[in-house]
């Protein structure tokens, strides 16, 4: 699938980091087989606390990040896609896709406080500790709506001019997000708050999972032609395209190891190690479980999670000939994926 594989000197001493007897520098550590109906979308870590956070399509499954198992439970959040974590207020947000709304619950209760009405379809969400306003991308609506968290009321809404998929903060007054139908990445100014770029993504379709190396202004926009593109984040200037497995929805990096993270639905993870600002190089394809193609990284512990299920097959037909297959009952799992020799 892939042409070749790049390993270095520099990429088997990353952060100290052990080495797998085969080369490899991530394995998969544990599976959790959690079970329940539905579909998936993103999650999110809570590492101070310990938490996995994932979407279940009505509601919101919190996991415990030492055991494994099923720790909560937030309801009431209808076609959930996202949920931002704002510890120091102690809430969170959940973009509830099907109500057009933001909920607003209580990390301590896990009890829904507040919705918010946005725009249509409200997708991709992020809390930026910088201005503490919550970010939720509307994704038919080709929209922004920007949040004060600690008031609870709307800021702004930002036109995008083309749909929104995955965002990041860098947490220094810049928020950069995919718009996923026009190939391009655009920067807003979360203070101001307004659009102030739209970069071209070279080699890159449909862009949907984002990651960001903050410290180095670079991002990480990861494609449905299994490309990332990598920009600078200052200048808009394209670093590199490199290649990824097919079927990617999300994307990680962690600044420890200076590794990004391409989950990709075929049933891998690609790893992009930066040796520096201007150099990356792919340097493993972890095989993971097919529809594993959202993801979370827990900062603290170097820690990857990544869901997904079994899938039945079906028949295509003249009415339908790429029909999607169908989830297998009480077959949902998490995936963590852990740096080799510290699983």
């Amino acid at each position: 699938m892939f042409k070749r594989l790049v390993l270095s000197a520099t990429t088997l001493l990353i952060a100290g980091m052990a080495i797998a007897s085969d080369g490899a520098p991530y394995v998969i550590a544990e599976r959790w087989a959690l079970g329940g109906d539905g579909g998936w979308d993103y999650l999110s870590v809570d590492g101070g606390a310990h938490l996995l956070y994932l979407s279940r399509a009505t509601h919101v499954a919190i996991v415990d990040l030492a055991t494994g198992k099923i720790a909560g439970d937030i309801d009431g959040t209808p076609g959930v896609h996202g949920i931002a974590l704002a510890p120091d207020l102690g809430r969170g947000y959940i973009s509830a896709g099907k109500a057009n709304q933001v909920k607003v619950f209580d990390l301590n209760t896990r009890r829904v406080t507040a919705s918010i009405d946005v725009g249509s379809k409200p997708d991709a969400i992020l809390y930026d500790r910088h201005s503490h306003r919550v970010v939720v991308f509307n994704g038919h609506g080709d929209s922004a709506t920007i949040i004060d968290a600690v008031a609870g009321k709307l800021v702004a809404t930002l036109n995008l001019g083309g749909a929104p998929e995955f965002a990041r903060s860098d947490e220094a007054g810049h928020v950069y997000v995919n718009i996923e139908n026009k190939n391009e990445l655009a920067a807003i100014d979360i203070d101001v708050p307004a659009v102030t770029a739209h970069w071209a993504l070279p080699g890159c379709d449909a862009p949907s999972g984002l990651a960001l190396d903050a410290a180095h202004h670079r991002s990480f926009s990861v494609c449905s032609n299994a490309a990332m593109a990598i920009l600078d984040t200052q200048s808009g200037k394209s670093l590199a395209t490199l290649p990824i497995g097919h079927g990617v929805d999300g994307a990680e990096f962690d600044s420890a190891s200076q590794n990004a993270f391409s989950a990709n639905g075929d049933g891998t993870l690609t790893v992009v190690h930066e040796a520096d600002p201007d150099h990356f190089s792919v340097v493993q394809n972890l095989a993971t479980a097919n529809g594993a193609r959202t993801i979370a990284l827990d900062a603290v512990t170097h820690r990857i999670y990544l869901p997904t299920a079994s899938f039945g097959s079906i028949s295509p037909s003249l009415l339908d000939p790429h029909p999607k297959s169908p989830i297998l009952p009480n077959s949902f799992v998490v995936l963590v994926v852990a740096p080799a020799g510290k699983n």
